[in-house]
């Protein structure tokens, strides 16, 4: 591997990890019947799109900017949610995405006409087949166009509110009192509706998939057996490459509901495709010693890799040990003037040296797509590693791109 022979701070994108990931994903998806997508909120590096689209069937957006993307650089199924769409992107959206997901009845309401009448649109230019059904009696079987309703289960699997879609007040998702609320209060819109979508996940296992669709049949069940529900989308935060995943539990869920309620299932990981198939290449700086040793690294948790902070995380260090753990012991930071701008406390077999260089691990996710450049840092350049360890350069950033984001 190519680590010194990169500038520094620059992501390395793993490519024979991201193919196993995806030779995974394609397994699970011919296994269990399923549909899965690339969550680009996770992974958006679209210069491994055609790579991603040999393996799965498309990619999902939460917005107009990645459902463009998904479009253009992938050009496969796009399907797209969000809280809230704005006036004057609807049109647009629903022209360029499959799937088009409402998070309320209200905006069901406004905007299921729209859409509607685009898909249809598009139907009839591509020369569907009308009037072909499905074992449910619902027509057009050979389109992939469809609008959807997220719905609330109000199963919580996890004990982080801040990731817990299923939280007290949470905004994400309709309950099951305000979907009936909704039926009564526009059930001509919930005509448009032919598929239903959840996500309550995080870096979580199948057990937990397996407890929240028990919850979800229990409160939407009857609603899924309507025979104009074509498909159930069953989100994100499926850890399905992790070593210890049940994948035979998970293929056995979606078997299950696509018998039970005939529809077509859809899964859509982001950190499942790109799950420790990319690096974070940093130089030390600096050494300052204040009753410990602190690293001052060219890379920063909060311009970088903010989920360190965020979460918070401790993101792995090749060749490194819990503080302690081995005989040299430091704290890494950062050079800019966020005090609390610290990635963690590492320790090491040998002493750092200023103008070494370390490797920080699983800096694919939520890492690119969210980084910025507070105190105008520079943005990592990108690099991709072929199968053989050879890295080529995608991307290297500079001044302009700083300068580009303000006015």
């Amino acid at each position: 591997m190519e680590f010194n022979n990169v500038p520094t701070p620059s992501y390395i994108i793993d490519e024979k990890k991201l193919k196993e990931n995806l030779e995974i994903l394609k397994d699970v998806s011919k296994r269990a019947g399923c549909k899965i997508l690339l969550a680009q909120k996770a992974f958006s590096a679209f210069c491994e799109y055609p790579l991603i689209g040999k393996y799965l069937a498309g990619a999902t957006a939460s917005g107009l900017f990645e459902a463009k993307l998904g479009q253009e650089e992938m050009g496969l199924e796009n399907h797209v949610f969000s809280p809230a769409y704005k006036e004057d992107e609807i049109e647009e959206i629903a022209r360029i995405c499959d799937h088009v997901i409402f998070n309320s009845f209200a905006q069901l309401s406004k905007y299921g006409k729209i859409v509607a009448d685009i898909h249809q649109d598009q139907n009839d230019k591509s020369g569907r087949i009308e009037g072909a059904t499905d074992s449910k009696g619902s027509t057009n079987e050979t389109s992939n166009l469809g609008i959807g309703l997220r719905i609330n289960p109000e199963c919580s699997t996890q004990e982080d509110a801040i990731y817990d879609p299923c939280a007290p007040g949470s905004r994400l998702g309709i309950t099951l009192s305000s979907f009936e609320k909704g039926l009564s209060e526009y059930g001509d819109a919930f005509n448009y509706v032919d598929g239903l979508h959840f996500h309550t996940l995080c870096e979580q296992n199948s057990d937990d998939l397996e407890k929240t669709l028990k919850a979800v049949e229990e409160k939407f069940g009857k609603y899924l057996s309507l025979p104009q529900i074509k498909w159930l989308n069953m989100g994100g935060g499926h850890h399905i490459t992790r070593a210890d995943y049940d994948r035979e539990k998970l293929i056995s869920c979606i078997k299950n509901i696509k018998e039970k309620y005939n529809v077509e299932v859809y899964l859509e990981p982001g950190e499942a495709i790109a799950l420790n198939a990319g690096y974070l290449v940093t130089q030390v700086l600096d050494i300052v010693d204040n009753d410990l040793k602190i690293l001052v690294l060219d890379a920063s948790a909060a311009c970088h890799m903010p989920d360190v902070l965020e979460m918070p995380y401790r993101p792995p260090l090749r060749d490194s040990g819990e503080a302690s753990e081995k005989k040299y012991t430091y704290r890494l930071s950062s050079c800019t003037c966020l005090a609390g701008d610290i990635i963690g406390d590492y320790s090491f077999d040998k002493e750092i040296q200023i103008g070494d260089r370390l490797v920080f691990e699983d800096m694919a996710i939520y890492s690119m797509v969210k980084n910025n450049t507070f105190n105008g840092m520079c943005l990592p350049s990108i690099y991709a590693m072929d199968e053989t360890g050879d890295v080529r350069l995608i991307k290297k950033f500079g001044y302009e791109d700083f300068k580009m984001r303000l006015s």
